[in-house]
């Protein structure tokens, strides 16, 4: 077993210093800006929300999974319906498949260094499934609760790998990402999925309240990979400070796990490919 294996699975995570250069970062947050500019929102305000995500779900996130889509911040609008601030700064993440259908995104996304770090983990047969560019204005990016990403990419057995790229560097102040050690070792707490009818619901299999004891921030500098466990429970503050925060997700799964069509995301998975550029 790899020393890089050893340490993931006895911390849950991994902290890959430099894994990415300022310069595909810079690019990666060049693109995100050059996309949003050219979305149309009006008549749209799909808000996202990880408190009360299952209240402001709607077609065009439950039907983003295969597309390139905007999400607002809860505060984005007043009360007629305006933004109060620009439209790139009113965002809160663009999402779901940037990996498959923007080059640029594709092409960070698919790199020989991602590919190496794949083998490394022995992750040879995991497929990219989705993909967010995490805005995190500065004094605009809310909180992300505790949460596990297994809730939201469900397999079954449990499979889902997250790699999490600081484009910006990430402190307590911007927002950092918040995890304890070891917090992986546990079971799955729930899933959100989507419900029969319409809409989703969040299934409980453990109503236990997180706890932030024994929670770390990493804080770390722009180009960083941040390597996830399905399992882990995970959050970020606010951005109080006058720095924004960027950061790039591509989440994973098993080719062999089953991924049940109640998900809420949705993708034809012998669409789907895995690091390999």
């Amino acid at each position: 077993m790899s020393p890089v294996k050893q340490q993931f699975l006895k911390d849950g995570y991994l902290v890959l210093d430099r894994f990415k250069t300022p310069v595909e970062c810079e690019s990666l947050m060049q693109r995100g800006a050059e996309l949003a500019a050219g979305f149309d929102y009006s008549g749209h305000p799909s808000v996202f929300q990880t408190s009360e995500q299952t209240r402001t779900s709607d077609d065009y996130f439950l039907n983003s999974g295969g597309n390139i889509s905007f999400f607002f911040e809860k505060d984005a609008f007043d009360a007629q319906g305006n933004l109060k601030n620009d439209l790139f700064h009113s965002l809160n993440k663009i999402g779901h498949a940037m990996h498959d259908l923007d080059p640029v995104f594709n092409q960070f996304s698919r790199s020989p260094q991602l590919q190496a770090l794949a083998d490394a983990l022995n992750l040879d047969d995991y497929l990219l499934i989705q993909s967010m560019l995490i805005l995190k204005h500065a004094r605009i990016g809310g909180v992300v609760d505790i949460h596990q990403d297994s809730s939201f990419l469900y397999t079954e057995p449990e499979s889902c790998i997250g790699f999490w790229f600081a484009l910006e560097d990430a402190t307590i102040d911007n927002g950092c990402l918040w995890a304890m050690p070891g917090g992986h070792r546990t079971s799955l707490r729930s899933w959100f999925k989507r419900k029969e009818g319409g809409g989703t619901e969040s299934i409980i299999f453990d109503d236990r309240p997180y706890t932030t004891e024994g929670m770390i921030p990493l804080e770390v500098k722009q180009g960083t990979c941040i390597v996830l466990h399905g399992l882990l429970p995970h959050y970020s503050m606010p951005n109080t400070s006058g720095r924004s925060r960027q950061a790039y997700a591509i989440h994973t799964i098993s080719r062999h796990s089953c991924y049940p069509s109640e998900n809420w995301l949705r993708r034809n998975l012998d669409d789907l490919r895995g690091f390999a550029s």
